[in-house]
């Protein structure tokens, strides 16, 4: 069930039914919706449910004992439950595949012919979002951020909650768990705004990821490495550029959307981040749930920027090379992201040794060094897509200008226009909005202007969807 689907449009409906009815008890409503969301995500698979449950009471219970616990060993065992309790399905479903295909490399090395039969498992959807939603919790009551839910019901609001479920934004309890307190009604004027946003994903993701990116993407990267020519290469990447964009801010745009027409709010996760001014700004931009999560509870823990310079360098590598392997078993998401940590100890460097002279901050200054900070993360998107380590260095390789001479033509001019204006738009809206917000711009506009857009998109929905794909991040 995708937010893009009309199957949904019933569900959701059903949702607002019961949660508005008059007469009905905040209680019942809480329960109806927790329901509710256990039937959205039962929808893939109804075994992905125990899962869900077994981190649900399992954090439950070990955050009410660490709550009334004093001593430090008994404190980090009970933290030791909930880490053991919450990764380990985790690693096996997402990671034992890889762990073992690997520890199979390593025994060929040595002469050994080991051969361990892969696991044939599903990925549980919205496994990785989920783990780090409930294991945030338990980190914050375990540091005494934060108290544990007044009531279970509460906490598998949290935990089970549809919008954001499947793929984030990664919600902290300390600012959803308050908001279960009384009853969460939107008003007229917050309703349809979440309706917007809720339009506005569902455009962002059918039109224009699925509908005039994605063809582009797929023509160039499903096909064999060295037959890409340099200007699909660059057409090919930077459309991808623009799918997962559009892909992912579609489904968290969609999710924030749907969470306000029932009266609750969900954190930001995109601010036009491909209008940042360098790596660090990007990642204050770019899925900031998944970034701040890195930050307070992988990076801070590994001692941040406390102890000198060359170990800030080692949690800032640590801290990105684990958040390219969240994304998926794979060698490439791990390149990913060591590029990313590259560029983000690179950037704190030439911070400390060129000065902040006045030229940096001219317009034009700007301007050239966002548009390089955009190529350079345009780059480490060829590792995120591409399948294998060939692949990606081919199409790289051929970006770089070393096409070998057989390529061919895979998009004709104007699939390539399809593919560049669309992505030229984006960039140029991310621009334009870098230092504002929807919010503030929607405030701006006449409402019959806001109708009118609104109208269009419905109509653009309807008549230009794109091939029905599953979110991309519904695999990680």
């Amino acid at each position: 069930m995708q937010f893009n689907q009309l199957v949904f449009l019933l569900f959701f409906g059903c949702v607002l039914f019961f949660h508005y009815v008059p007469r009905i008890s905040w209680t019942w409503r809480k329960v109806a919706l927790v329901a509710f969301s256990c039937a959205f995500y039962g929808a893939w698979d109804p075994l992905f449910l125990l899962l869900l449950w077994s981190s649900t009471i399992i954090d439950w219970h070990v955050a009410k004992r660490l709550y009334r616990t004093e001593g430090l060993w008994a404190r980090r065992g009970l933290l030791g439950i909930s880490l053991f309790t919450n990764l380990l399905p985790l690693a096996y479903f997402k990671y034992g595949g890889f762990i073992l295909k690997n520890a199979a490399g390593v025994s060929h090395l040595f002469g050994s012919h080991w051969q361990p039969g892969m696991p044939d498992v599903i990925l549980p959807a919205g496994i990785s979002f989920y783990t780090f939603q409930t294991l945030s919790y338990t980190f914050d009551v375990y540091r005494k951020k934060g108290a544990p839910a007044r009531s279970a019901l509460d906490y598998a609001v949290f935990v089970t909650f549809f919008p954001q479920l499947v793929a984030g934004p990664i919600v902290r309890a300390t600012d959803f768990l308050p908001q279960c307190d009384t009853r969460r009604q939107a008003s007229w004027a917050s309703f349809g705004w979440g309706a917007t946003l809720f339009i506005l994903g569902v455009f962002e993701k059918s039109v224009m990821a699925d509908g005039l990116l994605a063809p582009a993407v797929d023509a160039v990267y499903r096909a064999g490495a060295g037959e890409v020519s340099t200007p699909d290469a660059w057409v090919g990447t930077l459309a991808f550029a623009g799918q997962i964009f559009c892909d992912f801010a579609g489904y968290s745009t969609s999710a924030i959307g749907a969470a306000l027409c029932l009266g609750f709010s969900l954190p930001s996760n995109f601010r036009f981040p491909y209008a940042s001014l360098g790596f660090s700004d990007f990642w204050k931009r770019w899925h900031i749930s998944l970034s701040t999560w890195l930050r307070d509870y992988l990076y801070v823990s590994l001692g941040g920027n406390r102890a000198g310079a060359v170990r800030t360098y080692v949690n800032l590598m640590t801290t990105m090379l684990l958040g390219g392997l969240w994304h998926g078993a794979s060698w490439n998401f791990v390149v990913w992201g060591g590029l990313h940590g590259t560029y983000l100890i690179a950037e704190r460097w030439l911070r400390k040794v060129v000065p902040a002279a006045r030229i940096w901050k001219l317009p034009i200054t700007e301007f050239l060094l966002t548009m390089l900070t955009l190529v350079l993360v345009c780059f480490t998107w060829v590792f995120f897509r591409a399948t294998t380590f060939h692949q990606a260095f081919s199409i790289i390789s051929a970006m770089l200008g070393h096409a070998p001479a057989k390529a061919s033509a895979l998009l004709t001019g104007p699939g390539r226009v399809v593919a560049l204006v669309p992505f030229a738009g984006l960039v140029s809206a991310h621009w334009l909005m870098r230092k504002s917000s929807l919010e503030s711009v929607a405030a701006r506009t006449p409402a019959a202007l806001r109708v009118g857009i609104l109208a269009l998109l419905l109509i653009l929905i309807i008549c230009m969807p794109g091939e029905d794909r599953a979110f991309i991040y519904f695999q990680f």
